[in-house]
This record gives C-alpha cells, structure tokens and sequence, in this order.
C-alpha cells in the first residue's frame, strides 16, 4: 500500500484564524498531496499523546513550547505564534503587526479622528508590537495617543477583576477617539466597558480590531469593524515549507509572514469626526455617492463653499485633496463588490459608470496597485472569479 506524508495538526478552530489557516494547508494538500492528516482541534492538550501514538511525519501546531521536549527528535515543526515571538531555529508563523498597526491606523485617520488611543495584552508580545507601532506612527505625526495598561499581573487577572480598569480608562479618555484594540477578543471587550461607562460607540469612541472574526465582530454592538489578515495565505506558505522539510530539504527562511489583506468596516467607526462642518457636509455626500462619478464642483456645492475654499479648508482637516478622497471611497466601494457579491467586473464597471473593463481595471490598479481580478483572486474565498 502506497504511503502518504502524515502530518499532526494542533491547530485550534474557535476562531476565523484558526479555521483559514487549516484551510490554507489543505489546499496546499489538495495540489501537492495527498497527505494524511490527524487534526486535534482543541490543541496541544490532546495533542501531546498524538506524536506517540500517531507517529507523524511533520507537525503544525500553535505554541512551541509547551510540547517541545515532547517532540519526537527529526520530526519537522511548524509553529503558530499566539503567545510567544519568533521561537529560535523554528519556522514560525508570526503575524505582521507594524502592518496591521498601519492599516488600523489609516482606517481611522480616514474617519477624521485626531485624538487616538490602543488597547491590548500587556503580555502577549504580538500586541506590544501593533502597540508600538500605533502609537510612535501616530504620535511622530503630532496626534496624542493614550494607552491602556493592566494595574496587575495580566495573566491572573480574571475579566471581572479586569472590567472596572478598563472603564475607568475608557471614561478618562478624551473625546472623540478613535481606538485601536489588539484583536477582535479585546475591541469587543472594549465596547462592552463604553456600555458600561454611557460611552458611544462610533459617536465617542471609534473601535477598530483585527483579525475580522465575523462572528466575534457581529455579535458585538455596533458591529466592530477589524483589519483581515490572510491566514489562508499563511497555511498554504506553511504547508509549503513543511513539505520540503519532510523531504529532508535545509530551510532558510524561518518565518512566515501573516500579513494584513484590507480593512472591513462596520458600525464600530461609522464616525465623520471633523470640527469644520462645511468638510463634514463634503464627506458625508462624498461618501453617500460611492456608484456615481461627483465632481468636485458637485461636492463644493453640497458643502455651499466655493471649490477654492473648500479645498483648502478639506487639506487641512484631512490632509489630502476631495478627489483624493473620491477616489478612494469609489475604488473602496468597487473593492467590496468585488469581493462580496459575485458580479462581473464589467458588471460592476457599469453600475460604477465605467465606460469598459478597461477603464475601471486602470482606476482601481492606480489607487489599489492590482487589478480588479487579481484582487478578487486574492481576497474573495467564497465566489467564483468572472471576468
């Protein structure tokens, strides 16, 4: 009988990320397989007896160290990195934190915030990273951003004993804000603790998470918007750079990168904070506009400015021009066709007021940098691509 790599997985599924990053590596499976696989889906717990009893070729599991002196010697590893960073000499996957930060960050500028705050896991270094990033990139440009700090050892702390912390820090914060939490886990949290205060949510504080958990986000109140990360991308890499290694092949690169696709936004930041009202009129039409092709002049007359005045009055609110902002709500609005419904791009392209394929595939790549088909393909999991 013809014998197949076995391949041990403790990779958890509670969550989105668990569940495309098993999807990733089964599809690397179904092109470069086949593999027999031995999921334990609640983890290293159960896991642990699966090396002595299953045997396995290669192994993809979350947290090296809890079952590293467990690990049969020559057995190739792939670690999924939550509670530590880069294990040393072991192909981890790490997610790419200064990215999402970045991403995060953008999102809420867009929104017109200029008071910033983040909140994390004072002891989970991939949110130390997202931190420092948010915070230094946003602070290098002269905004004010605050952060939260646990008074108390983080990992004993029980979210009962926890809560009142955060809701003082949320009631001490100045408003409007817009704040960045670690994950979806912790902006739900942070949403509870405004509920608690009398705190709005988007009106006072502007919650953005990561890691587009649908279910996490939607069972929030408002919905929380997040930054996606492609985990599918990441287990499709793993997979790869397990099966060279099962092939006795030497591996030089020892991290694998989980870096953030877009930014999917729901009610949590549905805010227009700008103090000038006439630029909070020009954002509002802008923005209630994304099918038709507004001109500026339309734009200035909504906002009953001239379009001299308004120009000069949106870059110094926002930093950037009103067609600079059209154009960015319009290929948003094309981007979340593309990946939420399954229309054509020539369907979408007529419905946008696009003459061809042509046209809209040029305006799109100049502000996203790809092709509405290569986007599509990237980001969209559950359609069938058309052209």
């Amino acid at each position: 009988m013809k014998s197949f790599p076995r391949v041990l997985l403790l990779v958890e599924s509670s969550r989105s990320s668990g569940r495309e990053l098993l999807r990733g590596i089964a599809e690397y499976a179904r092109l470069h397989g086949p593999w027999s696989f031995h999921w334990e889906p609640r983890g290293l717990e159960t896991g642990v007896p699966s090396f002595r009893d299953w045997r396995p070729d290669g192994v993809i599991m979350r947290d090296y160290d809890p079952v590293g002196g467990s690990i049969p010697p020559g057995i190739p590893a792939v670690s999924v990195g939550h509670c530590r960073d880069q294990v040393p000499g072991v192909v981890s996957i790490v997610s790419a934190s200064e990215a999402i930060a970045d991403r995060a960050a953008n999102h809420l500028l867009d929104c017109g915030l200029r008071r910033f705050a983040y909140c994390g896991y004072d002891d989970k270094p991939w949110s130390l990273r997202r931190q420092r990033r948010f915070v230094n990139r946003l602070r290098s440009d002269g905004y004010p951003v605050a952060e939260y700090t646990v008074d108390g050892d983080p990992a004993s702390l029980t979210w009962d004993e926890e809560l009142p912390q955060l809701v003082e820090w949320v009631r001490t914060l100045s408003k409007p804000v817009g704040l960045m939490a670690c994950n979806d886990d912790r902006a739900r949290q942070v949403s509870e603790a405004c509920k608690v205060v009398g705190v709005r949510v988007p009106d006072d504080v502007a919650i953005i998470g990561a890691d587009n958990d649908q279910l996490v986000c939607e069972f929030s109140d408002p919905p929380l918007s997040s930054v996606e990360l492609d985990f599918h991308r990441a287990g499709f890499e793993a997979a790869g750079v397990l099966h060279l290694m099962m092939l006795g092949q030497t591996v030089e690169k020892l991290t694998i990168s989980v870096e953030p696709s877009r930014v999917v936004p729901r009610r949590s930041t549905e805010i227009l904070a700008v103090d000038d009202r006439a630029v909070g009129k020009a954002l509002s039409y802008i923005r209630e506009n994304p099918r038709r092709r507004i001109r500026v002049d339309e734009v200035a007359r909504a906002a009953a400015l001239s379009r001299r005045v308004l120009e000069k009055r949106f870059r110094a609110c926002l930093g950037r021009s009103v067609m600079h902002e059209i154009r960015r709500v319009r290929t948003d609005h094309i981007a979340r066709l593309l990946i939420e419904t399954d229309l054509s791009i020539q369907q979408i392209g007529s419905e946008m007021g696009f003459s061809g394929i042509e046209h809209i595939a040029r305006y799109f790549r100049e502000e996203k940098g790809s092709s509405p088909l290569a986007y599509r393909r990237k980001h969209g999991q559950r359609l069938a691509v058309r052209s």
